[in-house]
């Protein structure tokens, strides 16, 4: 279906405000970051506050609950800029779980509210050490005992910034009988940081995005009241679907913004770095790689322009997403390592920020979904009319 994308004069202005405000705010501090391995607490209170001022902060969430409310197109553009800078810091440009929206009763006062003032954070706890992308293979539990419930279990590769306040965890409830057998039964549980019986640890150090905290969660008998399922009982992944396939299309206007970052760097030194007595740009086998870096960033951006477009409008499917997703990360980690390629031994120096950059540039064909994952949806999606 055929789609004109136009920027408004506001998203015009939303890109140039981000922009300006990642040069001055963020570019600076993410080498030191990576290199400490954590975002130092002053340090990301001041990104929170500065962005706050700017009226960046919580810009994906609704204007009734204090946020921004961008449109999905906008947002796509805000994530586009914020993932030409290391996840370590633009984390501190809170864009809370959109999940947070199936608060209700005196939830929303206790955890959604705050976290769009960015008086509290969160963490979404659902993968564990036993089930990575079959995310029906959880195997934290949550037994009912009244009006309570025990939960029993552990979670890792949670990924947040600083301590959060409070956890999404994703819990199996029970088990129903379908046409392919017993599946398990999900509910999502809002879980304080202080509540008895729940430890959070820092996780091990990852290479990519060295300062952006992963974390392992423990639950000890942690027991919780109903008051504390966020949506429905046995419902959590009918939530968890709405968060996840949504932010896949934003990880990938992510992985565009960082692609272009990498690009211009690697043309700039083209233009300017001499061998043989010439700018190494008039080299085909640079300008190639340019040509090539180019085209892929084009078709990524508008792929993942398009599959926005949809979920606008609504009519996005899975399928949609896991190809934006897909491609968009994919392309990045060629163009990330052409560009280290243009910049020869030079790239690999921490004096300069691509090496960081390729490196993590890696983690983004892994988190949200592996390729693999992508690739199974997409072809799911696809045989899924034809099978009798």
């Amino acid at each position: 279906m055929p789609f004109d994308f136009q920027q408004t004069d506001e998203q015009r202005m939303l890109v140039e405000t981000a922009r300006g405000f990642i040069e001055t705010e963020l570019y600076p501090h993410e080498r030191t970051v990576d290199k400490l391995g954590h975002v130092p607490p002053e340090l990301g209170a001041a990104i929170k506050e500065k962005a706050k001022a700017l009226g960046l902060y919580s810009a994906n969430m609704p204007e009734a609950v204090g946020g921004g409310g961008l449109d999905v197109m906008s947002q796509m553009l805000f994530e586009r800029e914020l993932g030409k800078v290391n996840w370590a810091v633009q984390k501190f440009v809170g864009r809370p779980s959109a999940i947070l929206m199936a608060c209700k009763d005196e939830q929303v006062e206790k955890y959604l509210l705050p976290t769009v003032r960015g008086d509290k954070m969160e963490v979404f706890a659902l993968t564990e050490p036993g089930s990575g992308s079959d995310a029906m293979s959880i195997s934290t539990r949550a037994e009912a005992d009244g009006d309570d419930f025990i939960i029993k279990g552990q979670k890792h590769f949670i990924s947040g910034v600083g301590l959060p306040d409070f956890a999404i965890v994703f819990t199996v409830t029970g088990v129903e009988e379908t046409k392919r057998g017993p599946r398990k039964q999900v509910t999502a549980f809002l879980v304080d940081k202080d509540t008895p019986g729940f430890t959070m640890r820092r996780g091990p150090r990852a290479v990519s995005y060295r300062a952006y905290d992963n974390y392992e969660l423990f639950f000890d008998n942690v027991r919780v009241n109903k008051r504390q399922i966020l949506g429905e009982l046995h419902k959590g992944f009918v939530h968890a679907e709405e968060w996840l396939v949504g932010g896949r299309v934003f990880i990938a206007a992510n992985c565009c913004g960082k692609a272009e970052r990498a690009m211009d760097l690697a043309l700039n030194w083209a233009a300017t770095r001499k061998q043989f007595g010439q700018t190494i740009g008039k080299f085909q086998g640079v300008s190639f790689k340019l040509a090539d870096m180019k085209t892929e960033l084009a078709a990524a951006d508008a792929l993942v322009t398009y599959v926005c477009w949809k979920l606008q409008n609504g009519s996005m499917t899975n399928g949609d997403a896991a190809m934006a997703k897909l491609y968009a990360s994919e392309m990045l980690g060629r163009v990330t390592d052409q560009a280290i390629q243009i910049f020869g031994g030079m790239g690999l120096m921490e004096e300069l920020p691509l090496e960081m950059m390729w490196r993590d540039a890696r983690i983004e064909r892994i988190w949200e979904g592996t390729s693999e994952i992508q690739r199974h949806i997409i072809s799911r999606e696809m045989l899924r009319p034809l099978e009798s």
